[in-house]
């Protein structure tokens, strides 16, 4: 444990952890011409396209946990740099289609090697990519992701005789 995180309370640990992780992989794409979130987009088309789907960006958006409006920002961007297509589904005119151009599948190939061995770097201290640690973490990760998270009226919930003080910040 390093020596900022003595004492956090979880929810800081996860902040920290996820900013970190932004950043590197912001720093490892910026040379491909990616952002983080751009990357999140391309991959993300990238598996979906190796398993035969070609999503909405509404379909995108939910699968990156990224809001539509944002997706739609990015996906203008990336069309604009020749790595993504923006077309209307046939099915539904209201939808917007998206696929990876040919320099998109090259770039996205690229960018996904890159963020593996940031991810090999990162997993080192669990015993690496395919550990027993490692597995038990993604799913205790996972079990996290699955927990709802909207928002409370504070007025139903509110006991001041239970709240507690976190150190580290509320994060």
């Amino acid at each position: 444990m390093s020596k900022g995180s003595e004492g956090a309370t979880p929810g800081y640990l996860v902040w920290r952890l996820s900013t970190k992780w932004r950043v590197a992989v912001d720093r490892a794409v910026a040379p491909l011409g990616l952002t983080h979130a751009q990357y999140a987009l391309v991959a993300s088309l990238y598996g979906m396209r190796r398993s035969g789907e070609r999503p909405s960006q509404r379909r995108l958006a939910d699968h990156t946990g990224l809001e539509p409006l944002y997706v739609s920002k990015l996906a203008r961007a990336l069309e604009s740099a020749g790595l993504v297509e923006r077309n209307r589904d046939p099915h539904d005119p209201r939808a917007v289609q998206l696929s990876l151009t040919e320099q998109g599948v090259d770039v996205t190939r690229r960018a996904v090697a890159v963020v593996r061995g940031l991810l090999e770097r990162l997993l080192e201290p669990l015993g690496g990519l395919d550990s027993d640690r490692t597995r038990t973490f993604t799913e205790e990760l996972s079990t996290l992701l699955a927990v709802p998270l909207d928002p409370v009226d504070e007025s139903t919930t509110r006991n001041p005789e239970s709240t507690t003080r976190h150190p580290k910040g509320t994060p």
